[in-house]
């Protein structure tokens, strides 16, 4: 059983991680977002209760909302897309989150710039200085 930790212990070690975090519940109520510094995708504190729907152009609604929609009802495990911006490589994955008897709860986005990711050739050891 893993301890107890506190929110503002969460909140450090989804901060420290080189992506962008964004929790919607299973209302489809944003409810968290990691990183408001040097987000990809800038949020305002504003977006925090508002319904994921009323987050996006209406032009892309329709997708959200199948996106959304197939998460929960297990039709996909993960939605991933992928997109050019400002001359950067950004993937961006849905995944379902489901509490300990499998009932879904919510869908968490991630977001990572991987233009530098996609130049690594080889492999790097731990602790080579490469």
């Amino acid at each position: 059983m893993l301890e107890t930790l506190s929110t503002e212990t969460l909140e450090a070690i989804f901060d420290a991680m080189p992506v962008d975090i964004t929790f919607v519940d299973g209302t489809d109520t944003v409810r968290y977002y990691s990183r408001d510094k040097d987000r990809i995708f800038k949020r305002s504190p504003a977006v925090i209760g508002k319904k994921v729907q009323n987050c996006h152009p209406k032009q892309s609604l329709d997708k959200v909302e199948q996106v959304v929609s197939d998460l929960k009802s297990g039709k996909r495990k993960v939605a991933e897309f992928w997109i050019e911006l400002k001359g950067r490589m950004i993937y961006i994955r849905y995944f379902p989150v489901k509490d300990k008897q499998g009932k879904y709860i919510g869908v968490v986005e991630v977001s990572q710039d991987i233009t530098d990711l996609q130049k690594i050739k080889g492999e790097r050891r731990l602790l080579d200085e490469g």
